[in-house]
């Protein structure tokens, strides 16, 4: 089995991408299904509209994400996992049944969007860090390539599924295909072996498992914090690209609901390309995360200058690549570089400043799409990536000393030169 590959040989995680993909394909559906559902049938085209439902959904991660990484430190991961999954099907299914039932309303979306927010707020802490114990360490960081491959998999089908099942059968039907879809993860569960997980050392109630000591843990970690600041900006700006794309597609280019899934799924073909390269990548770093900050800053620049929907729908792609590069190895760098006992509360914290930024940014980007200009709503994302990735490079330079080389007369010619990261005593870097 090639390197990219190598986390397959493990039948726990084997059991656990296959469900992860299925429920990943309903998810994306849900996702289109709901903006689309939102922006044609509920409103009147209404960027804010779409905006506010996206920040509902993202907000209960500001307020119960911490909290979630702290339990994911003290209890079974997999049966907090069947606690999550199985909510976020139930509430797929009630918005499945008010649509076909005829009765829903904006405010039914709003509240279910808030509930599902809470559901995945909790969810997605543990989801990340489940990881660690399905696969040993040395091969976490291609686990988790791989988890980023199987969602972006996802995305390059379900957005395209779903723009087909609405245009045939109506949004209501897409819903019900994803709360169905939960049942792939629950039974991927259930079939996992316990007796060959790589289970690590826990934390317990009072002794180092509050949220105080990992928010302390962080402060004292200045890789992980530029992590976070470079994440959490473009997170805020710029990873908007359900609310963008639904803009662009209706609005500027006068397209309807299958070629707005199709502009997901070819998003996601960048993405998957992003995350099968992470995947081969035994140690990821923070310089990646910053270099694909600015790429994304300028594939987005690009993105919003495209002229006609084709042009859109190609560029695209290197757009998808760029910001997958940039989460994939985000997350690796942060799993692999923390204390196994304080991960569940790092990564509770990474998905507050990744998924809680959405409540911020969303409105904004809904509101700059509805009254400047749907280019303009990608635009804002650009010039974000770009100012916060420049700022990062220059802290890195003034404050770890990094020193970058570069020339033509010898080989390797790009050196990045660095201090050594925790657990990892390497200093130079050639690419």
């Amino acid at each position: 089995m090639s390197q990219t590959f190598a986390s397959l040989k493990y039948r726990n995680y084997r059991w656990w991408v296959s469900g992860a993909l299925v429920a990943s394909v309903g998810t994306w559906m849900q996702r289109v299904a709901q903006d689309w559902l939102v922006l044609t049938e509920l409103s009147n085209d209404s960027g804010v509209a779409i905006g506010i439902t996206t920040a509902l959904q993202f907000a209960p991660a500001l307020f119960f994400s911490a909290w979630a990484g702290a339990l994911a430190d003290r209890v079974d991961r997999r049966k907090l996992l069947y606690i999550t999954q199985g909510a976020q099907g139930i509430l797929a299914a009630v918005l499945g049944w008010l649509v076909l039932a005829g009765i829903a309303e904006l405010w039914h979306v709003y509240v279910l969007a808030f509930l599902l927010g809470i559901a995945s707020a909790f969810d997605a802490p543990v989801r990340q860090v489940f990881v660690s114990e399905l696969v040993p360490r040395d091969r976490l960081a291609n686990a988790v390539g791989l988890n980023s491959a199987t969602f972006n998999t996802a995305r390059l089908i379900g957005p395209g599924v779903a723009g087909l099942l609405i245009a045939a059968v109506g949004t209501g039907w897409v819903f019900i295909i994803n709360a169905l879809s939960f049942v792939a993860t629950l039974l991927a569960l259930y079939r996992i072996n316990t007796a060959q997980m790589f289970r690590e050392e826990r934390a317990k109630e009072g002794r180092g498992g509050t949220i105080r000591d990992g928010i302390e843990y962080v402060k004292n970690r200045t890789d992980i914090i530029v992590i976070f600041a470079v994440v959490g900006v473009v997170s805020t700006f710029g990873l908007n690209f359900q609310l963008t794309s639904a803009l662009m597609a209706r609005i500027e280019f006068g397209r309807g609901a299958g070629e707005y899934g199709v502009l997901g799924s070819v998003l996601a073909i960048g993405s998957l390309a992003g995350a099968l390269m992470a995947a081969r990548r035994e140690r990821p770093r923070v310089r990646l995360v910053i270099g694909s900050a600015f790429a994304f800053g300028i594939t987005t620049g690009l993105l919003a200058l495209m002229p006609s929907y084709p042009l859109f729908v190609i560029a695209s792609i290197p757009v998808g690549f760029a910001s997958l590069t940039m989460l994939t190895a985000a997350n690796a760098t942060l799993q692999l570089s923390t204390a196994p006992a304080m991960r569940g509360r790092v990564m509770s914290l990474y998905m507050i400043v990744f998924l809680g930024a959405t409540p911020v940014g969303s409105p904004l980007v809904g509101w700059v799409g509805e009254y400047v200009g749907p280019r303009w709503s990608i635009g804002v994302g650009s010039v974000s990536a770009l100012l916060v990735a420049l700022w990062a490079l220059w802290w890195t330079r003034r404050r770890w000393g990094v020193e970058v080389h570069y020339s033509l007369r010898t080989s390797p010619r790009l050196q990045v030169v660095h201090p050594p990261t925790p657990g990892d005593p390497a200093s130079t870097e050639a690419a």
